[in-house]
This record gives structure tokens, sequence and C-alpha cells, in this order.
């Protein structure tokens, strides 16, 4: 006894990709040290614009001061334009790295 088997021809699946540039890929909201802004200033800054709470904000200025530099804030490019916008605009060195 043969058995007939019928076999489905191979389907190939079109998956649709979304390209979302760099919105995966994590960034760093670096704060440079300069000669000119305070403490104050760039604590209230850094709460201001990055939501940081006041021991936070401190903790940042002082590596900034300290290091030359530090990471304040990491995300997506497009979470961080803003905020880095902001800092510049109080007159604050800042990058996206």
């Amino acid at each position: 006894m043969m058995l007939e088997m019928e076999f489905a021809p191979e389907v190939e699946e079109l998956v649709e990709v979304e390209e979302d540039y760099g919105q995966d890929d994590l960034k760093n909201l670096v704060v440079h040290n300069d000669n000119f802004n305070t403490f104050d200033h760039v604590i209230n800054t850094l709460i201001k614009v990055c939501k940081h709470d006041v021991q936070q904000a401190e903790q940042c200025t002082y590596l900034i001061h300290y290091k030359g530099k530090c990471s304040v804030k990491n995300g997506s490019f497009n979470e961080l334009k803003p905020m880095k916008e902001g800092i510049t605009d109080a007159g604050i060195s800042a990058t996206i790295e």
C-alpha cells in the first residue's frame, strides 16, 4: 500500500521591519566642566532640565567639577536632545555621546 502525500508549496513570509534609527541605542547626555558657571547654577539646571532630585544634581555637579565631565542622563538621542538644548541654553556645555 502506497500513501500519496500532498506537500504544500513552501511559502515565504515577508515581514515588514520598521527601522528605528538610533532609538534603541542608548546615548549619554554629558555635561562638561567650565570656569564660568557656579555650582548652584549647574545644580538648578540639572533639577529643572533633567528632573534630577537635589542630591543627584549635587553629585553630578561635583563629578563635573572634579572629573571634568559627567553623564547626567541616558536615553535615546531624541529623548536627550531637548535636555541638551535646555542645558546649553543655560550656558552650560553639554554633548550627547
